[in-house]
C-alpha cells in the first residue's frame, strides 16, 4: 500500500488517478471509474467527482493508496 499526502482537504478521484499516474488523461480516468475498475473503502466508484479524504483507501488493479 502506497501513502499518499495530500496538502488539501480533499482531492477528486478522477484527479487522484491521473496525479498518482494510473491515468495518463482525465479521459482515461473517466473510462477506468466507468468500467468499474476503481474501488474507494473497498466499494466500486462510479463517480468521477467522488472527494477523496484524509484515510480514505483507493484501490486498482494491483495499486492500493491510502490518503494521508
Amino acid at each position: 500500500m502506497k501513502n499518499i499526502k495530500i496538502n488539501t482537504e480533499y482531492i477528486k478521484l478522477d484527479q487522484f488517478l491521473k496525479w498518482t499516474n494510473i491515468a495518463s488523461s482525465g479521459a482515461e480516468a473517466k473510462t477506468l471509474i466507468r468500467n468499474g475498475l476503481v474501488k474507494v473503502n473497498g466499494e466500486v466508484e462510479n463517480r468521477r467527482g467522488k472527494k477523496l479524504r484524509k484515510n480514505d483507501t483507493i484501490e486498482i488493479n494491483d495499486n492500493k493508496f491510502i490518503i494521508e
